[in-house]
């Protein structure tokens, strides 16, 4: 390897002086376009990291001189159609549940940004398409299977408040006693025997029939068919929360199940609560709703929708049934 430098002969320039097996390298300059181009880029990254958010910290990044950030303007489009939807928001909040869907426009409308609030926050454990979990416990809502009520205004309660959760006072509650510290094995094989024959899956017996009316007949009837005041389940329509083989069920009875549903009325608000209790009973599932007694003058009032207008999509409207009003960053 050589350092001498020298001007290449076909070329006319200069070498660097480097030259490996007879072959040397010419000292050729980059373009100045490039040059004025990587220049400019420098001087553009200075002046970002001193107008936008850039640096990384302990607790965040620098915000930057014009504290401008992508949160901060979807927060701002979030605002903006919430503004928009504000009057239609204002009589889903204020509307009977019970004649909700006697309002096409205002039914649409809470269907649609129930789908976006669903599809946020129920969807883990429901699953995308509400069919549930079932080794998990988590209820199917495309059926007509309603442990506490299947009406708007029962589903929005439940909503609302949860279930067996420490934090709402008013959560729905029931719980089952572990009879594995009640009933021998061989009673409770007896007793799964019985249950599962309610719904035609095992041949009846008079012993696990007597062990029935003896201890589960208060909540869940004499008939198996449940009581929704307590929350106990049917036991005879072969719809199983945790699934019905001998297994789950002599793993239900044995040992009991307490699922928990947390409350969403803080965290989504009134409003959102009552669009996906409509987009939940819209499922297929949902009954009926009896009406509170209106006067004729509020049923008209309910009835009527404002001059307001809204995406007919959750796609179209994102934050109908997101997280709630966002103040920009």
């Amino acid at each position: 390897m050589s350092d001498h430098k020298r001007i290449d002969d076909e070329t006319g320039t200069e070498t660097t002086g480097h030259s490996w097996d007879g072959i040397e390298e010419l000292n050729t300059p980059l373009p100045r376009w490039w040059l004025w181009t990587f220049y400019a880029t420098i001087v553009w990254g200075v002046i970002y990291v001193i107008l936008f958010p850039a640096w990384p910290m302990v607790s965040g990044a620098t915000q930057g001189v014009l504290g401008w950030s992508t949160r901060g303007l979807v927060a701002e489009q979030i605002e903006e159609v919430n503004l928009s939807n504000a009057e239609i928001t204002e009589s889903l909040v204020n509307v009977d549940l019970g004649v909700l869907p006697e309002n096409e426009e205002l039914h649409r409308f809470a269907v649609s940004a129930g789908r976006s609030v669903f599809a946020n926050n129920c969807s883990q454990c429901h699953g995308a398409g509400a069919a549930g979990v079932q080794a998990a416990g988590y209820p199917n809502l495309l059926d007509d299977d309603w442990i506490w009520g299947g009406t708007l205004t029962d589903i929005a309660y439940t909503v609302r408040h949860g279930i067996r959760n420490e934090d709402d006072p008013d959560a729905r509650w029931t719980e089952m006693p572990a009879f594995g510290d009640i009933l021998e094995r061989e009673e409770i094989a007896t007793l799964v025997t019985y249950v599962r024959s309610l719904s035609g899956l095992a041949e009846g017996n008079e012993a696990g029939e007597t062990l029935f009316l003896d201890n589960c007949a208060a909540c869940h009837g004499d008939n198996g068919m449940g009581n929704r005041e307590l929350g106990a389940p049917n036991l005879t329509d072969a719809i199983w929360l945790y699934g019905g083989t001998e297994e789950a069920v002599t793993e239900t009875i044995r040992y009991s199940r307490f699922g928990v549903m947390p409350p969403w009325s803080e965290r989504l608000g009134e409003a959102q609560v009552r669009a996906v209790a409509a987009y939940v009973h819209s499922l297929g599932g949902g009954e009926a709703t009896v009406a509170d007694p209106v006067t004729e003058a509020e049923a008209e009032e309910a009835a009527s929708v404002p001059d307001a207008s809204f995406p007919a999509s959750a796609e179209d409207t994102p934050t109908e049934a997101g997280a709630g009003d966002v103040a920009p960053e």
